[in-house]
């Protein structure tokens, strides 16, 4: 069980992390809508999270265990290094991306975000779990669970802890600027700045360091 959160917690650190939804929700925060959509862009956010690795580690159990005792470690640790390399080509994408023209390192509709009112927040904050990168790490994290043959009762604590971390960094925010607005909002705007001019190196450097990790873990249970 142990053994099973320390793997994860890299995974649920880079989900955390991920600049889209926490440049969303700073936006959602400083619009006039913000007490309309922020607690259902938090309520999709970790909905989205819990079923998209809720079904990965359901998915995961397809791996085959027959004939010998290594068949699915060594399965596993392939995909888990197919992973890795996927999350290193997607961090070496975002970099070149960021250097060329650091304007275009988050997405254009995030301008509008804003404006959304409570079931696009949702629906929007839902969708960005199926990204290329949120599917792969959820993948990893069913992977994990897999490996470690954890009974059902552990899958669901491994999994709530999945979540409740890669949730924190849209989470806090959101209750903490609706407790004290008028405090939050100078942060909120520095924290916009500051991820505007440096999310595309940031994103790239988690995914390599993740990518690495997840490619280690693979090479290990080969």
């Amino acid at each position: 069980m142990l053994s099973a959160i320390g793997q994860l917690l890299p995974l649920a650190l880079a989900v955390a992390i991920s600049s889209v939804p926490i440049m969303a929700t700073i936006l959602i925060l400083l619009s006039p809508r913000r007490r309309q959509s922020a607690v259902p862009f938090l309520i999709g956010w970790v909905l989205g999270i819990l079923v998209v690795v809720s079904l990965s580690a359901l998915f995961a159990q397809v791996v085959p265990t027959a004939r010998s005792p290594r068949r699915a470690e060594t399965t596993i640790g392939t995909i888990e290094i197919l992973i890795g390399v996927a999350l290193v080509v997607i961090a070496v994408i975002a970099w070149r991306r960021a250097r060329r023209n650091p304007t275009d390192a988050m997405p254009k509709w995030l301008n509008a975000v804003g404006t959304f009112g409570p079931w696009a927040a949702f629906g929007v904050a839902f969708a960005l779990n199926v990204r290329p990168k949120g599917l792969l790490l959820a993948v990893a994290a069913g992977l994990v669970i897999r490996a470690e043959d954890l009974s059902l009762t552990e899958s669901a604590v491994a999994i709530l802890i999945y979540t409740v971390i890669g949730c924190s960094t849209v989470a806090i925010p959101i209750i903490v600027t609706l407790a004290n607005p008028e405090r939050m909002e100078p942060r909120l705007l520095s924290a916009k700045e500051w991820i505007g001019r440096n999310s595309g190196v940031v994103t790239a450097l988690i995914l390599i360091l993740i990518g690495a990790v997840i490619i280690g873990t693979g090479v290990g249970r080969l």
